[in-house]
C-alpha cells in the first residue's frame, strides 16, 4: 500500500492536460466485444481501473496491441468462453465495477453471460436491477446464485422491445444499448442516461454499423443489425478531472490553464463553480483559472436564502464532483448546503476535512452545510486515508492547500481514476512524495 506525503501551501502555475475520460473508456473498451473486427481506441487513460479492464479482456481472449501511448488496438475474434467460468475470471471481475458492462456485449454476441457481484467504490448501494430487468425484457433468462453472489443470463436470441428505465443508470443504459444493437428488431429506451460517455458510446457503435437514433437525449431508438464492423474511436477529455483541476486552482489560489478541453460538455460544471464564486475563462479549447488572490464568494439564492448545490443525472451536476465543490467551499466567503442525492456514503469523508479545521456540519448521509473560512484560517495538515476515487482527489486538493505536511494513505484509490497524478501535479509546482 502506498501513501502521499504532501507539502501544502505551494502556489501552482502552468498548463495541465486532462486525461481521457475514465467512465467513457470503461464503456468503450467493453464495447469491443461486440465485433470480431479490429477496433482502435485513442486517448485511453493509463489508470488502474482501465488497465484492469484491459487485462480482463486479454484473459478472455481479446487480442490487445498497444500501438503507442494511449492508443490500443483490440480484436475480439477468439473469445475463450470456458475462461468465463473460471475462478480467475471471477476474481478479476470482483475487483472492478466496470466489469458489469461486459454482460450486454457477451449476451448479445454469444447468448450467455455470467458475472460475480462487481467491485468499485464504497459509496453506498449500487444495485444492478436496472441492468438485468431490462436484459430480461430483451429476451434474457436470468438466474442469481445467492450463495456465491453470481449473476447469470442466457438467451437464444435477443429481441427488441420498448424499455422504460426505472432510473437513468449510466452503466445500465450502456449495457442495454450494447445488447440492443445486435438484437432482432427495434428497441426503444426511454429515461436513458444521456451523459457524454453514453453519447460517445453511441457514436462509436454507429461508426461500427449500429443504427441508433436520439443520441444526446433520454429517448433512444435502436434498430438491431446482424453484425458490427471495426472502427477507430477517440475518447474525450475527462470532465471530472477538468472539474478537479478547477477546484485545485481555486483552493490553492493558483493560476492554471487546462488545455484541450471539450467545452460543450462543461456548461453545468462551470455554472456551479461560478455559483460558489470561482471564475473561469474559456479561450478556444482551453480554460483559464485566475489566482483568486482576494478569494471567492458564494452566491445566495435570489431571495437571500443559503445556496444549495445538488447532483443529478446529466445534464444536471455530476455526483463525481460534489466532493470537489465541498472542499473548495471550505475556503469560500459564505455558506452552502451540499446535497449528495445519488449515493448515501459519499459524504463520509468530511470528518477528515473537519479534522483539518474545516467548518462542516454533516446533517445526514446526504447533506452537509459548509461554512467557508474566506481564507482567514487555513486548513491544517493531518494524516488521512482515501476511501474512494473522488473523495481521494478531494483530500489531496485539501492537503495541497493546507498548512504543513499531510499524509494520505490508500492512494491506490486515487490511482484508479487519475493518471500519474503526483507527476503531473509536481510539474506545475506541487510538492508530493509517493511513499511505497
Amino acid at each position: 500500500m502506498s501513501s502521499f506525503e504532501v507539502v501544502g501551501g505551494k502556489k501552482l502555475s502552468g498548463k495541465i492536460y486532462p486525461q481521457g475520460a475514465k467512465n467513457e473508456a470503461l464503456q468503450i473498451i467493453c464495447g469491443v466485444l461486440l465485433s470480431d473486427q479490429k477496433i482502435t481506441i485513442k486517448n485511453v487513460p493509463d489508470i488502474i481501473d482501465v488497465n484492469k479492464l484491459i487485462d480482463l479482456l486479454k484473459s478472455m481472449g481479446v487480442q490487445v496491441v498497444k500501438v503507442s501511448k494511449g492508443v490500443f488496438q483490440f480484436q475480439s475474434k477468439n473469445i475463450d468462453l470456458v475462461y468465463l467460468n473460471s475462478e480467475d475470471f471471477e476474481l478479476k471481475c470482483k475487483s472492478l465495477r466496470g466489469s458489469i458492462m461486459i454482460v450486454g456485449p457477451l449476451l448479445a454476441r454469444f447468448g450467455s453471460a455470467s458475472i460475480p457481484r462487481p467491485g468499485g467504490d464504497k459509496i453506498g448501494r449500487r444495485r444492478l436491477d436496472t441492468h438485468f430487468e431490462n436484459l430480461i425484457k430483451l429476451g434474457g433468462k436470468f438466474s442469481y446464485d445467492k450463495e456465491n453472489k453470481k449473476y447469470k443470463i442466457e438467451t437464444k436470441k435477443l429481441k427488441g422491445c420498448n424499455i422504460l428505465l426505472d432510473q437513468p443508470s449510466v452503466t445500465g443504459t450502456a449495457n442495454i444499448i450494447m445488447a440492443s444493437v445486435l438484437a432482432e428488431g427495434k428497441t426503444t429506451i426511454y429515461n436513458a442516461a444521456c451523459e457524454p460517455y453514453i453519447q460517445q458510446l453511441c457514436s462509436m457503435l454507429s461508426s461500427m454499423g449500429a443504427s441508433i437514433q436520439g443520441k444526446g437525449s433520454n429517448l433512444l431508438h435502436i434498430k438491431g443489425v446482424d453484425k458490427l464492423n471495426g472502427c477507430e474511436h477517440t475518447i474525450q477529455p475527462d470532465i471530472i478531472e477538468i472539474g478537479s483541476w478547477i477546484g485545485l486552482a481555486a483552493l490553492t489560489r493558483s493560476e492554471l490553464t487546462i488545455k484541450n478541453v471539450y467545452v460543450e460538455s462543461l456548461e453545468q460544471i462551470l455554472s456551479v463553480f461560478s455559483k460558489i464564486g470561482v471564475k473561469t475563462y474559456i479561450d478556444g479549447n482551453d480554460i483559464n483559472i485566475p489566482a483568486h488572490k482576494n478569494g471567492y464568494e458564494i452566491q445566495n439564492n435570489i431571495d437571500g436564502s443559503v445556496l444549495t448545490i445538488s447532483d443529478g443525472p446529466w445534464p444536471l451536476f455530476t455526483p463525481d464532483l460534489i466532493s470537489i465543490i465541498l472542499v473548495v467551499a471550505t475556503q469560500a466567503k459564505g455558506s452552502v448546503l451540499i446535497h449528495q442525492k445519488m449515493f448515501e456514503s459519499r459524504l463520509f469523508f468530511v470528518d477528515k476535512l473537519i479534522d483539518m479545521g474545516a467548518k462542516i456540519i454533516l446533517c445526514d448521509p446526504h447533506r452537509a452545510v459548509v461554512i467557508g473560512h474566506n481564507f482567514k484560517s487555513r486548513l491544517k495538515a493531518t494524516k488521512m486515508s482515501s476511501p474512494d476515487i473522488r473523495a481521494g482527489i478531494s483530500l489531496l486538493i485539501a492537503a495541497l492547500s493546507a498548512k504543513g505536511i499531510s499524509t494520505i494513505n490508500n492512494i491506490e484509490q486515487i490511482d484508479r481514476g487519475y493518471e500519474n497524478i503526483d507527476g503531473r501535479l509536481t510539474a506545475i509546482g506541487a510538492k508530493i512524495n509517493r511513499v511505497t
